[in-house]
């Protein structure tokens, strides 16, 4: 078990299955008083439920995904992988390149990206909430770029935070090779009527943890994913959007995160 503290509240991370872990938090947070936030099992695994490690060793890693071995060196730095589908190979190549972005201050995000006018914006959410369909809105109503409509990164550099896009994009057919200026994490919600409001404190940091991927695999991965959280929060304004498809959610949205910067 191990405790992270991200913003002032305390995330506690344990090897069990991640659902049963996130009912307890939900019914039984007054028996730990010592977290704000009861997670369950990072293990990769249980986020992205393609790939698992087989074993883990001080000299070399074997990992397993629909069939198919891969085996790298130590450093994750030099892989074999045997003849397998190509959608098992992007999964390796994400693997092994999350493995070294993690140490440069990046986190990676199930997310859609959009640059509107040199200004990032990022839809978070679980699968079928409408990440790209919001994407699309904003692409339609503001003639803003889709960057990405699945995974995406963001790193920090110095006081502020770049959002890329990947060569990864799931069932999205948005993939471009680019990157921007993060002005804000929009956290989804489906709605009969559009409305917003800025999170803070513990929600926050709830509402974006369950969208990052975090490399258990590294012997230091989830330490070195809560410091970039830590600053990801700090510096980035997180925003609850409760909307339908339509543009009355992207123009309340541009109204409140851009303000007096609309173009």
């Amino acid at each position: 078990m191990s405790i992270y503290k991200v913003i002032g509240h305390y995330i506690r991370i344990e090897e069990i299955n991640i659902d049963t872990a996130w009912k307890e938090f939900l019914y039984n947070k007054n028996d730990h008083p010592i977290c704000d936030f009861y997670f369950g099992s990072m293990r990769y695994t249980n986020i992205n439920r393609d790939l698992k490690v087989v074993e883990a060793s001080s000299k070399r890693n074997i990992l397993e995904c629909d069939g198919t071995l891969m085996i790298s060196n130590e450093e994750y730095s030099v892989a074999y992988v045997q003849k397998g589908e190509k959608e098992t190979y992007n999964i390796f190549l994400n693997f092994l390149f999350y493995s070294h972005a993690v140490n440069k201050n990046m986190l990676q995000l199930h997310c859609s990206i959009i640059e509107d006018r040199g200004r990032g914006l990022i839809f978070l959410g679980p699968s079928g909430i409408g990440k790209t369909t919001q994407a699309e809105c904003w692409e339609k109503y503001c003639g803003s770029t889709i960057i990405n409509g699945d995974i995406g990164f963001v790193q920090r550099k110095d006081q502020s935070f770049i959002a890329w896009g990947t060569p990864w994009h799931g069932s999205s057919s948005y993939c471009l090779n680019t990157s921007v200026p993060l002005k804000a994490l929009i956290i989804l919600k489906q709605a009969p009527q559009n409305s917003i409001r800025l999170l803070q404190g513990f929600e926050k940091v709830a509402a974006v943890s369950k969208n990052v991927f975090y490399p258990t695999w590294l012997t230091s991965g989830i330490e070195l994913c809560m410091e970039t959280l830590n600053y990801l929060l700090t510096m980035i304004p997180v925003y609850e959007l409760s909307c339908r498809p339509d543009e009355g959610a992207v123009r309340l949205t541009e109204e409140t995160v851009f303000g007096k910067d609309i173009v």
